[in-house]
């Protein structure tokens, strides 16, 4: 046996041998080239250079979702032309699932992919390009390579002839050629949407922090105003957590005819707002409350986040119970950021709230499903509604929000008006983002709020989050010195029924569960020709509006070709109209969470 010494001087001898053998093997290595040689078509054009691929084969994936938006999307759907190449020798390729394509290439470490792809969809979570412009997020645009995803790549953009502006949240490679980025990751590529064409760019400074508008859509606005308030909406949103995480910041607005929304990224939001939105009072707080809420993202969702959401699983859902946190409690700080930055007095806000409750008390599937499973059911249900939809589930923006507004109540009356979910928000960022780089789970939300609060609150959660028990509105708002009151929406005899009127037809678009069409047997594509004997001429929701309630009525339907006669009780509408006032003797107590819950900030 030899000697443990010369055993191991043979294994080192023979280690440098075979290193010095070997070939000298280059690192794995990504480039992108964005082309779009016709932009007319709808199309997009991908080259993926692949280097240091030592394998016989490289599988390469296209994401069937968008991160931030809960469905599954099948963006490969619109991939086409796919062909691989080792310089200009042709290589074999094979689609092997849905979103997967197989690269064999058994003798070369180098080879580049190319394909197409359709894109025209203009929304915050799709990608369009014409020509007028061309918007993308890389969920729907790049493939990646499947075990490598986070490997590091560069971004080569060649604009369509004429186009002068691209706009992205990627940093450029310094010293490189024209519109090219570097991303550490695939999850940075395709967090990072990108908007190219003509566009107008603005600029603004907030904490410290350049941040970029590219304003698409030749909007008329106020430039300096626009700038004056995005910059306060956003350093508003910098003072909840109080921690500034950026470098840098990309708004990509997309003003077309009619708005649908934003979607946020780690560096960056794209807000699609009406043209006409700046127009009007209205139309402009309700831009800046899309700005608060898209930008307020970077810490809730992007950093402080459920475990589920992120790193990415791009094959599958990724399912959290948490999007009542994720997305209603951040559309609940959006609206307290346009309040505490002086755009909205304490009594609008509350006049908002009250028509938040009003809304979620009124959706007969708020009793249900819980705000927690309609997190997790996002997937299925929120994403793809139907006209039963109302009976059957609630938002979690919206179910979210009012938890949220009871939970910082709760906590400032536990602490005597000395901490706020400001303060949870804190925490979950420096203890889940910053110190251990991850989410949090269910369990870990609860302890934060029991941490900040100095007390558990499990039987709300277990009965308002995970169940479907009313929220005790009157009493938290009570700490704050508010008065919950409500009236009926009407005392007469309704329908129950939402009735379409074009063409001069009159048909049933939805039923409310309970109400008099549910309990009568009236159908959603039910025809509605007469009501009492009497021909419709209008929407029967107007002709009832003077019937008292106990009162049968008889109506006269086409179903299915088929003529047929119901009769149906006229009950009394069950909704109820809420409205939140300040109490005329609050006592000192109530007023100081009321200002600690609704601080006035003058402009």
């Amino acid at each position: 046996m030899l000697h443990h010494r010369f055993r191991f001087l043979l294994a080192g001898l023979l280690l440098w041998l075979t290193v010095q053998a070997a070939p000298a093997w280059a690192a794995p290595a990504l480039q992108y080239t964005l082309l779009m040689p016709a932009p007319q078509t709808h199309y997009f054009e991908v080259d993926m250079r692949l280097s240091g691929f030592r394998k016989a084969y490289t599988d390469v994936k296209m994401p069937v979702w968008a991160p931030g938006s809960y469905l599954v999307r099948e963006f490969s759907k619109n991939v086409e032309g796919l062909e691989a190449k080792d310089g200009s020798t042709a290589l074999r390729t094979e689609k092997i699932d849905k979103n997967t394509w197989r690269v064999f290439h058994p003798k070369a470490q180098d080879f580049t992919v190319h394909y197409r792809v359709y894109a025209f969809e203009l929304s915050v979570r799709t990608s369009f390009i014409d020509a007028a412009h061309g918007y993308l997020n890389g969920t729907s645009v790049f493939m990646y390579p499947a075990e490598n995803k986070d490997l590091a790549s560069t971004l080569t953009v060649v604009p369509a002839q004429g186009w002068t502006q691209v706009t992205t949240s990627l940093k450029p490679v310094a010293g490189g050629a024209p519109f090219t980025f570097r991303s550490a990751s695939y999850d940075e590529l395709a967090d990072s949407p990108i908007e190219i064409g003509t566009h107008q760019v603005l600029q603004f400074e907030a904490n410290g922090t350049p941040h970029t508008i590219a304003m698409y859509g030749n909007p008329r606005f106020d430039e300096q105003r626009l700038l004056t308030d995005m910059k306060r909406v956003c350093e508003e949103a910098h003072r909840v957590v109080g921690k500034n995480p950026l470098d840098r910041y990309v708004f990509i607005i997309h003003n077309i005819d009619r708005g649908t929304g934003g979607l946020e990224h780690l560096f960056s939001t794209t807000l699609s707002v009406s043209r006409n939105a700046y127009s009007s009072e209205a139309g402009y707080l309700g831009f800046l409350g899309l700005v608060a809420h898209e930008y307020f993202h970077l810490w809730n969702v992007k950093r402080i986040r459920p475990v589920a959401l992120g790193p990415f699983d791009y094959d599958h859902e990724n399912y959290t119970h948490m999007l009542w946190v994720s997305e209603g409690g951040t559309e609940y700080f959006s609206n307290l950021i346009t309040q505490r930055a002086g755009f909205v007095t304490p009594q609008h806000y509350l006049d908002a709230l009250a028509n938040g409750i009003t809304r979620v008390e009124n959706t007969p599937g708020n009793k249900v499903q819980s705000a927690a499973e309609s997190s997790f059911d996002a997937w299925i249900k929120y994403y793809r509604p139907n006209e039963n939809s109302n009976n059957t589930g609630i938002s979690y923006y919206d179910k979210g929000e009012l938890i949220g507004a009871m939970l910082d109540l709760m906590i400032i009356q536990e602490t005597k008006s000395e901490k706020n979910l400001d303060d949870v928000m804190r925490y979950l960022y420096e203890r889940y983002y910053q110190q251990l780089g991850r989410g949090f789970t269910d369990a870990e939300y609860q302890d934060a709020v029991a941490k900040v609060a100095g007390r558990r609150f499990d039987a709300f959660f277990r009965d308002n989050v995970y169940g479907t028990k009313t929220l005790d509105y009157a009493t938290n708002l009570g700490y704050a010195g508010l008065l919950l009151s409500s009236t009926p929406a009407s005392g007469e005899g309704v329908l129950g029924a939402n009735v379409s009127t074009n063409g001069g037809k009159y048909t049933v678009t939805s039923v409310v569960r309970n109400g008099s069409a549910w309990q009568g047997g009236l159908s959603v594509n039910d025809e509605l020709l007469a009501l009492d004997g009497i021909r419709l001429t209008d929407d029967p929701n107007k002709l009832l509006t003077a019937r008292a309630a106990g009162t049968p009525i008889r109506l006269l339907i086409v179903r299915d070709g088929q003529t047929r006669e119901l009769t149906l009780p006229l009950l009394p509408a069950a909704t109820q109209k809420y409205r939140i006032e300040v109490m005329p003797n609050a006592t000192e107590a109530q007023q100081k969470v009321l200002r600690k819950w609704l601080p006035e900030r003058k402009a």
